[in-house]
């Protein structure tokens, strides 16, 4: 493939450079994010009293609690600008370009956005370090030496971010050498299987019996492993079956729909669940890590109650300041992947607005019928997410914790905070849709 080809795939066409941007600033946070996490918990690893399993066992659930969910963030990064690469690539395919060569332009520019978007969340770990080291823990802070990651750490996780980036960009790949005249005239179809339902009740059936199981006939270290490989799994599985349960919710909102922003609310969610799912899948990752704070608190307040031992209520507040920091980073999550997602949605659909401008529907139509396309979605999330945490969480705590009064209320209070982030990205991103309108 020359250098021409190459040129013109990566040349930002007019008005798309803010559509470039948005992976960078994605890869970014997730780069930052996933540096912290882990930065925070290696520090924990070094201890070696009698209560260093404990801590070890709650930094390695903490860890797959948050770095699962930023994985996904980090593959929602990779297919930002999807919609914008899909056309070119689709017209250098029809123009007589490669698979071979359209899959190097394509993997190049992922690669370059990716390490560019890696390099700032590299310097952001650097500067948020300090603040994370003065975090106390055992009535000490844990110190910038503590958190700050290796330098063969950080080129590891940078790797990671650039394989992600080459393996989504591959896998997007497959549609536009197959049909790029499909590609180009938008006649591809979106479609979710039933199936997914299928594997994620299995899938939440497996981790229950194991949580169940597992404690009571392995050792230590594996019990850890165990238990954090099997939220990373149920987490993972969420992002499997949301799509599918979105595409339900949908079709029924389209039978019942009496005025034309619900219709076409609908109608957005039904042509690409997984599009759809993406704006919201942060809710479902929040909702999940609420009810682990939500049971967290009520075994605290358990733990400090009459009887309690120095040591016990040292442990408790360490908890208490674990389940603060892992809520902060689900929140910083929550925010980066509905404002980013969001944002690219706008832009990618442009086009589509542009159309319905002509058609004569008002901005405030369309405004309404984007807002309630993800705004309506979040409470079945949110709620289907709460219920498969706690199924995975009941063999753990006992269904008297998970229903407790103080749970129940942080479950309400974490989830209402993640809506209302979702809530105020709407209304960030408006200004996007009357740019489009106004290009019109």
């Amino acid at each position: 493939m020359n250098a021409n080809v190459l040129a013109l795939l990566l040349r930002p066409a007019p008005g798309q450079n803010s559509v470039l941007a948005l992976p960078v600033v994605a890869f970014g946070v997730v780069t930052t994010l996933v540096l912290t996490v882990i930065g925070g918990a290696q520090s924990f690893w070094g201890w070696t009293d009698e209560l260093a399993p404990v801590y070890q066992a709650l930094a390695a659930i903490a860890l797959v609690l948050l770095v699962v969910p930023l994985v996904s963030l980090g593959g929602a990064a990779a297919r930002l600008s999807a919609r914008r690469r899909d056309e070119r690539l689709s017209t250098l395919r029809l123009l007589g370009v490669s698979p071979a060569g359209v899959t190097v332009a394509t993997v190049a520019e992922s690669v370059l956005v990716a390490g560019a978007g890696a390099l700032v969340g590299v310097l952001g770990h650097l500067a948020i370090s300090p603040l994370v080291g003065m975090i106390p823990f055992r009535g000490e802070p844990l110190g910038f030496g503590a958190v700050f990651l290796s330098p063969l750490h950080i080129v590891a996780v940078f790797g990671g971010v650039l394989v992600l980036a080459a393996g989504s960009a591959i896998i997007g790949l497959r549609r536009v050498v197959i049909s790029p005249l499909g590609v180009r005239m938008r006649s591809s179809v979106s479609s979710v299987h039933w199936i997914r339902a299928v594997i994620a009740a299995g899938a939440v059936a497996i981790a229950f019996v194991l949580i169940k199981v597992f404690p009571s006939v392995g050792s230590l270290v594996a019990t850890i492993a165990v238990l954090a490989g099997v939220f990373g799994a149920v987490l993972a599985v969420l992002n499997i079956v949301g799509p599918w349960v979105l595409k339900v919710s949908a079709s029924r909102q389209l039978r019942r729909a009496e005025q034309p922003e619900r219709l076409l609310a609908a109608r957005i969610v039904l042509d690409s669940p997984k599009t759809a799912w993406r704006q919201v899948g942060g809710i479902a990752m929040a909702s999940f890590m609420a009810v682990f704070a939500g049971t967290g608190v009520a075994l605290l307040d358990v733990m400090g109650g009459e009887g309690a031992t120095a040591s016990d209520i040292a442990l408790a507040d360490d908890i208490r300041t674990g389940l603060v920091i892992t809520l902060i980073g689900s929140f910083l999550m929550v925010a980066a992947s509905v404002g980013v997602n969001q944002a690219s949605d706008v832009l990618d659909q442009r086009e589509l607005h542009r159309s319905l401008h002509h058609l004569g529907m008002p901005l405030e139509t369309v405004d309404r019928a984007r807002r309630r396309a993800i705004m309506s979605p979040l409470l079945v999330t949110a709620i289907g997410s709460a219920l498969c945490a706690a199924v995975v969480v009941f063999p753990l705590v006992g269904i008297a914790l998970i229903t407790a009064p103080l749970s129940l209320l942080t479950i309400a209070a974490v989830v209402a905070v993640g809506i209302g982030v979702v809530w105020a990205s709407t209304w960030a991103t408006r200004p996007l849709l009357t740019g489009a309108f106004q290009a019109a």
